[in-house]
């Protein structure tokens, strides 16, 4: 049995590890406790911080003395991660990798492919996402065994925190992030959720704050995402239940795209001279513009008005010596208000630009940069679940994510969603919040899967919730060959939207022809929507509201006897493991089962 319920937040930006004791006796509420990381904070230097940057450095070769990365459990680490590697970058951005995360959910790039940093010049050593998330995982598993000879992470109850957008091939490349790092098997848990559970576990009297009827707005803006999600409060035998009830659709967009937004409007005042900055530079001006936004913003009243700019020459070719410059608190706050939190009505719609035919690999951030556009669209489409019409009208609103640390940031999303329930003749929505403010922005998502680890036990409220979306495989019409058109494509729904861990749904009153001992084409489909399908309901035509994730080819084997491909009349089973694995299995009459496991980043083998 383990000794802890380890709950990780592996962020875009940062990332943080809690902790509670499995030992806390009856009490509803486990005391979790964040832990302290070891890092390089410079070459030679180790620091104890509470959160580790989710960044990683490829150092070059006699770039560092020997001996100067070395941590307390690896003397020659093939790379840096933390501290050092987001200082390190500043200076030299080719070797630099952030937004791995972000990666994992890329639908037209493979992230188990080398592909960071993507600014790096020819003969730098390049990663996948996927290694880089595993570097920052085995880093925090490193720590911790140090930590706790006795109690290494490989045996405790371990939660890795998600967007809850994320769809079942990021959510499966982060358990392989983890498996590769060596974790035990991981429970996913959604970072709203898990803020929200922070808030239940620093709030004693959370009973009190909400009442059956209310709907709770969850808003966490992290360093990649922005994720909106609803959760309801019932009553069931006189006690509060809890069921999140809607879902936002995977958001890039954040505070990454803020930092990005700070470094072109100081770029302004080094361009004025007619010098431009090259894309090294550039790279090192938008870490300093990350460093001022959240320096100037922290909300310390002591901290300037202002934070010195330095970017350094590259040459009489371009830039001749060292540039210096400055950025102002209130340049920062209006920017950031009106660019990213712009006041609008409750039926804004977010705009889609018309990109170009040809265009370089990257991530499939956001368009539109509005989040009280996406949040508006978000509430219109979550209507449907909640019973009213129009758009969703919260009750309470809870805030996460370090971009809100800023007081006018988080006072202008109130201002719009009060301006949209007053417009609609409700009462204006009520904060959540806890004693330790500072703290639930920075590390509530680790907090809170730590806690939800124990509630898992019986030890605290879970909030019912399941599945974020709901899946469909196709399957193909039985019809007459057209010459040129390939046969219609039906959606068959196999998981719906709010299936809970360890449930299984079964399809017995539908049969299909499975084709066994030939590579065989599996294509499934996914959709936020869609929350009313039932199990085994037949979607006649794919429209706009279901989304197409990447096919997967794979190859069944045929009966022992069989020297051939044959075609097996079969009914199909689907199952939500206890660590969110989606598996489809095809049941034979004859007792044979082949599993589909919802893997479709990569090609598997039944």
């Amino acid at each position: 049995m383990s000794q802890f319920i380890v709950g990780i937040d592996l962020g875009t930006t940062n990332s943080a590890l809690a902790y509670a004791s499995t030992d806390g006796g009856s009490t509803e509420s486990p005391e979790v406790r964040l832990f302290s990381i070891p890092q390089l904070a410079n070459p030679g230097e180790i620091a104890e911080l509470d959160l580790l940057p989710s960044s990683l450095y490829i150092p070059g070769p006699n770039e560092f003395v020997e001996g100067a990365l070395a941590l307390p459990w690896n003397s020659a680490p093939p790379y840096i991660t933390g501290q050092l590697a987001r200082a390190r970058g500043v200076e030299n951005a080719g070797r630099l990798v952030n937004s791995a995360k972000s990666w994992l959910s890329h639908q037209t790039s493979d992230p188990t492919q080398p592909l960071l940093p993507l600014s790096a010049p020819e003969g730098v050593e390049k990663i996948s996402p996927l290694e880089a998330s595993t570097q920052y995982l085995l880093h925090l598993r490193s720590a911790w065994d140090a930590a706790h000879p006795d109690a290494k992470l490989e045996n405790q109850s371990v939660l890795i925190t998600v967007p809850a957008s994320f769809d079942a091939a990021a959510r499966d490349l982060t358990q392989r992030a983890a498996r590769q790092a060596g974790y035990p098997e991981v429970t996913i848990i959604e970072e709203p959720q898990a803020a929200f559970y922070a808030w239940i576990a620093r709030t004693q009297n959370w009973r009190e704050q909400v009442r059956p009827g209310d709907l709770i707005l969850v808003v966490d803006i992290g360093g990649g995402t922005t994720d909106f999600t609803l959760i309801t409060v019932t009553e069931e035998s006189g006690e509060l239940q809890l069921e999140r009830v809607a879902v936002g659709e995977h958001l890039l967009l954040g505070g990454d795209n803020m930092d990005l937004a700070a470094a072109r409007f100081a770029e302004q005042q080094f361009t004025k001279t007619a010098k431009k900055l090259d894309a090294i530079q550039f790279h090192s001006l938008w870490q300093q513009a990350r460093a001022a936004k959240e320096h100037l913003l922290s909300g310390d009243p002591n901290a300037p008005d202002e934070q010195p700019l330095t970017i350094l020459g590259r040459g009489t070719g371009v830039v001749g010596g060292t540039l210096r410059g400055k950025i102002k608190r209130d340049d920062i706050r209006n920017l950031l208000l009106e660019g990213f939190f712009p006041m609008v009505e409750a039926d804004a719609v977010p705009q889609r630009q018309r990109r170009a035919a040809l265009m370089e690999v990257g991530l499939n951030y956001a368009s539109d940069p509005a989040v009280t556009k996406h949040l508006a669209q978000f509430l219109r489409n979550a209507a449907g679940n909640t019973g009213v019409g129009g758009f969703a009208r919260p009750t309470h609103l809870l805030l996460n994510g370090g971009v809100l640390q800023a007081g006018a940031i988080e006072q202008r999303l109130f201002e719009v969603l009060n301006s949209w329930l007053r417009a609609a003749g409700f009462p204006a929505v009520t904060e959540l919040r806890s004693e330790s403010k500072q703290a639930d922005l920075m590390h509530a998502v680790a907090h809170g899967a730590a806690y939800y680890g124990g509630a898992r036990t019986g030890r605290g409220v879970r909030i019912r919730g399941g599945v974020a979306r709901t899946y469909y495989v196709g399957v193909e019409s039985s019809m007459p060959a057209v010459p040129g058109l390939p046969a219609p494509m039906k959606a068959l729904t196999v998981v719906p939207f709010g299936l809970e861990e360890g449930s299984r749904v079964e399809l017995p009153q539908r049969k299909f022809a499975l084709v066994v001992g030939e590579p065989a084409e599996f294509r499934f489909f996914s959709s936020v929507s869609r929350k009313g399908d039932p199990p085994g309901a037949m979607i006649e035509e794919v429209g706009d509201d279901i989304e197409e994730l990447a096919p997967i080819e794979v190859f069944l084997p045929p009966h022992t006897d069989a020297v051939r491909e044959e075609v097996v009349p079969v009914t199909l089973e689907s199952n939500v493991t206890e660590t969110g694995m989606l598996e489809l299995w095809c049941v034979a009459a004859d007792g044979r089962r082949w599993k589909l496991e919802f893997n479709v980043r990569e090609r598997l083998a039944a």
